[in-house]
């Protein structure tokens, strides 16, 4: 799960192995075999793909469903043009 969700979300960024992995100062052999399942990410890890993505690790780790985007620090003003746009999307 853990892999299926990390390729997911890449994708949805439009970003390539290597680009994730320069963000996060790891080999694209590192996510490569993230992944396929090879290998687990560190705890440590774990979290910075969680604020790489902004989604939380229980949505990583396939313990939720649905992701969450985090707004954490944004101005109020800027949260609420997010609210917006999410909904003008969602309106289509």
């Amino acid at each position: 799960m853990l892999g299926q969700r990390i390729q997911e979300l890449r994708f949805g960024c439009g970003w390539s192995q290597v680009e994730v992995a320069k963000r996060l100062q790891v080999t694209k052999q590192t996510v490569s075999n993230w992944e396929n399942g090879n290998i687990q990410p560190s705890i440590d890890m774990l979290i910075r793909l969680a604020h790489l993505f902004h989604v939380s690790t229980d949505y990583l780790l396939g313990m939720e469903d649905v992701p969450r985007l985090s707004v954490d620090g944004l101005p109020s003003d800027f949260v609420a043009h997010l609210a917006l746009l999410i909904e003008d999307y969602r309106n289509k």
